[in-house]
């Protein structure tokens, strides 16, 4: 009977373990050494399962037009902040400390940066008036992120275009 019980608190610890998130520092560096691994840059998105926004980004991002492209330029990595109620278990933990370590702490989301395999920021999601851009659907809001893609990624034109036409129609 006691290793009955033993065996059945191991079973459930090992299951909670297995669905528990993982540290968003564990995130950002298996993100980091892929990039390294594969010389590209990280991009690392801050979302949340409530965000519309978030939600309108990802897919714009895994369409069949772009996701080549972001796949060929990037390693995306996304860290899960912000939730509430029973939604709060899908949290990377220490994720807002991360988001703050970059300035997002109250900048909505989604957040996003766009990182060098050394960790250092080359682009984020602000525009020049330090407002985040989150998931650009304005013109002037795509034209930022192309430009900041362009600076981060060495897109060509093509993908350029391919980014910008995308995510002005697809909101």
């Amino acid at each position: 009977m006691k290793i009955s019980k033993i065996l059945l608190f191991l079973g459930l610890l090992l299951f909670q373990l297995h669905f528990a998130q993982e540290k968003a520092d564990v995130v950002l560096n298996k993100a980091l050494t892929e990039a390294k691994s594969k010389n590209k840059n990280v991009l690392l998105m801050f979302h949340a399962s409530w965000c519309k926004w978030c939600h309108v980004m990802e897919k714009n991002m895994n369409l069949p037009e772009t996701k080549p492209i972001f796949d060929k330029k990037f390693v995306t990595a996304y860290i899960d902040v912000q939730e509430m109620g029973e939604k709060k278990k899908l949290e990377n933990p220490d994720g807002e400390v991360l988001m703050e370590k970059y300035k997002g702490k109250d900048a909505g989301l989604p957040f996003w940066l766009v990182l060098n395999p050394k960790g250092e920021v080359l682009a984020d999601s602000f525009n020049d008036k330090n407002e985040n851009l989150g998931c650009p659907s304005t013109a002037e809001e795509v034209d930022v992120f192309v430009a900041k893609l362009k600076k981060s990624s060495k897109m060509n034109d093509k993908e350029l275009q391919t980014v910008k036409q995308t995510f002005l129609k697809k909101n």
